[in-house]
């Protein structure tokens, strides 16, 4: 498997994308409205926010996913089309049917998804004008590609891609994807729009579950600030260009979960790296815990731990507040045989701190927090980042 340097959603072969400026977002020149399209009917699945208020287009492509004859995918950002009752409703029915009239398709065919603010109904003069012309822009190009990045993008600070190649007997397939998210980040789908295609084949309740088993390992495993949004979607294409066929249990699966796998965990630490107000990412990684669950308990307590966040902002190496994180998981633990570092620094070992100085590896881009339960074989892994003073400004300046 090699990364493909650049990569983007349309390093995989049949699938082309147009994005445009419909004007709902208020920075002049920027797109807000994007359009991925398969050249043939295509197997597509997503996975969804598990957050009840679930917006209008998450509801819309629940029903329609799985699916093998997905033609076209439509986005926009600024809106998030969510708590919007009956009306939100009609304008994904509507958004459906124009992009099915555009592509050819059946208005069942065509996914949509938003992202943006809660509780404004669309403007969907404008969201209709921005489709138009996305659609007329549509394109292969690597300039195609980083314009929808960019129209998917909210608080985002930078555009978010990442492809591989791999093969099966002697045969290239490819894999690549686009995501947004920046803030509302939290496991259980995270708060994010992302979108991954393959011109490997594969079946749509096969491209599902590989989907389902990637996203546990990736964007399951990461949060920003522990806010679980209406709108995270992550839709997967496997369109079949590249003639390698994929089944679970046949020849090539390791090596597309494989290639799944690195495309959605680059997008996931894109997202943590981007995280509002960010300046250092936290990687927790908990070993010797009774089971996976419990190590998932574990590091998610901590990595979400705003007192941990704001000591790594601080470059402080306050093992006492990760500790503390740890009893309150609700996971099985025995303080005797617990160990945390911090970096390569032991701070605390069995249950007793060393007074080892662990401030240099605080500095770092990225802070490494590993803790040994002692009490058996469970691993897990959570990725967050700092709490700044940044993301409190972001957040109490964001339009209601």
């Amino acid at each position: 498997m090699d990364i493909i340097p650049d990569g983007s959603i349309l390093s995989a072969a049949g699938f082309a994308v147009g994005a445009a400026r419909g004007g709902l977002k208020k920075a002049a020149g920027e797109p807000d409205v994007a359009l991925v399209v398969c050249d043939a009917p295509t197997s597509g699945a997503g996975l969804f926010t598990v957050n009840r208020f679930a917006a209008a287009p998450v509801q819309w492509c629940r029903r329609h996913l799985p699916s093998p004859r997905v033609r076209a995918v439509a986005v926009n950002s600024g809106n998030a089309n969510a708590c919007t009752g009956e009306q939100g409703d009609r304008d994904v029915q509507r958004t459906a049917e124009l992009i099915a009239d555009l592509v050819g398709c059946a208005p069942e065919d065509v996914c949509v998804a938003s992202t943006g603010i809660i509780g404004h109904p669309l403007p969907m003069d404008k969201i209709e004008a921005g489709l138009r012309e996305s659609h007329l822009r549509i394109g292969t190009g690597e300039a195609h590609a980083r314009a929808a990045e960019r129209a998917i993008m909210t608080t985002d600070t930078r555009p978010k891609a990442a492809a591989v190649r791999s093969a099966v007997d002697g045969r290239t397939f490819h894999v690549g994807g686009m995501a947004k998210g920046s803030g509302m980040i939290a496991p259980n789908m995270a708060t994010m729009l992302a979108f991954v295609t393959t011109d490997a084949l594969v079946a749509p309740g096969d491209l599902r579950e590989f989907l389902r088993e990637a996203a546990g390992q990736t964007f399951n495993r990461i949060t920003v600030d522990g806010d679980s949004s209406t709108n995270d979607s992550v839709i997967a294409l496997a369109g079949g260009r590249s003639g390698v066929n994929v089944t679970p249990d046949g020849p090539g699966a390791a090596e597309f979960r494989q290639a799944l796998l690195a495309v959605m965990d680059s997008l996931a630490l894109q997202i943590v790296r981007d995280g509002e107000g960010a300046t250092k990412v936290i990687e927790v990684i908990v070993e010797g815990a009774a089971d996976a669950d419990s190590a998932h308990r574990v590091a998610r307590a901590v990595a979400e731990s705003q007192l941990v966040k704001c000591a790594v902002y601080g470059c402080d190496p306050n093992w006492g507040r990760i500790v503390c994180a740890i009893g309150y998981s609700g996971a099985a633990v025995q303080p005797h045989t617990t160990t945390v570092h911090i970096g390569p620094v032991c701070v605390f070992h069995n249950g007793m701190p060393t007074g080892a100085d662990a401030r240099a590896p605080m500095h770092a881009d990225t802070v490494a927090v590993r803790i040994n339960l002692g009490i058996g074989f469970g691993r897990g892994r959570v990725r967050s980042c700092d709490l700044t003073r940044e993301y409190v400004r972001i957040n109490a300046e964001y339009p209601t």
